[in-house]
């Protein structure tokens, strides 16, 4: 028994290290995609599991949402025009089994996917609608994006669009047509005023003619009110029944 001490000594320890070489931690934020000989036997909950090496592997998964900046495209719109686009995708892994072995890398395939989308998705538009539609443009393409990652088990939670870049020519030229819609506006705006003043002043002097006496007090007030700026200008009243007489005398020289 002596001689066999040792022996199970060395044993004890070897088995230690092996349990302790075998113990893996999966994070809270983690699921583990294990394998048995090669083939797939389950996922892995959080904490800590033992997976026996050599027979055994197991490949951890990210299930927080992740945050993949789409680079810079060029695409050109349906008005054949160049735009230089990128966009910022939201997604989280649902099933870590699928996207281990639904796909090679879930997260190159997602990051290729939104940017082929994506420039389709400029192609199919103008860009007018593409500068003022940025939003739903962006909702078209996150449903595209989902639908095909759904295989992949992964959820596309959100797609945005940060830029869109043209050409420095384009902007000179949408800055003028921009300024000019807007001196059309101010064009339009003082027609309609000077429109509303003008009936305005008709209503007023078909008012003043109908009522006895409300032109002669009209003149008072205008007199009075240029008499109490200081003036040299010299202003000489003249009757309203004078003007009329003289328009009656008129009429009659003209018979």
């Amino acid at each position: 028994m002596e001689d066999l001490s040792p022996v199970l000594i060395f044993g004890g320890i070897v088995l230690a290290l092996l349990i302790l070489g075998s113990v893996r931690e999966v994070k809270q934020y983690e699921r583990g995609v294990k394998f048995t000989f090669g083939k797939f036997t389950g996922l892995v909950e959080p904490g800590w599991r033992l997976v026996l090496p050599v027979f055994q592997k197991m490949v951890k998964v990210d299930v927080r949402v992740k945050a993949v900046d789409v680079p810079d495209q060029e695409a050109i719109t349906a008005d054949n025009i160049s735009v230089t686009i990128n966009a910022v995708i939201y997604y989280k892994v649902e099933d870590a089994s699928k996207a281990i072995l639904g796909v090679e890398n879930y997260y190159y395939a997602v990051s290729q996917l939104a940017q082929t989308t994506m420039r389709n998705a400029v192609g199919e538009v103008y860009l007018d609608d593409l500068l003022k539609k940025r939003e739903q443009i962006a909702s078209g393409i996150e449903q595209i994006v989902d639908k095909a990652c759904l295989p992949w088990g992964i959820d596309v939670s959100s797609v945005e669009l940060k830029d869109i870049v043209i050409s420095p020519d384009l902007k000179r030229t949408m800055a003028k047509v921009a300024e000019a819609e807007r001196e059309k506006r101010a064009v339009i705006i003082n027609s309609e005023g000077e429109v509303a003043a003008s009936e305005n002043l008709a209503k007023a002097a078909t008012t003043l003619s109908k009522a006895p006496g409300a032109l002669h007090l009209r003149t008072l007030a205008s007199i009075n009110d240029i008499s109490s700026d200081d003036s040299n200008t010299t202003v000489w009243m003249v009757p309203i029944e004078v003007l009329r007489a003289v328009e009656a005398i008129g009429e009659k020289l003209k018979k």
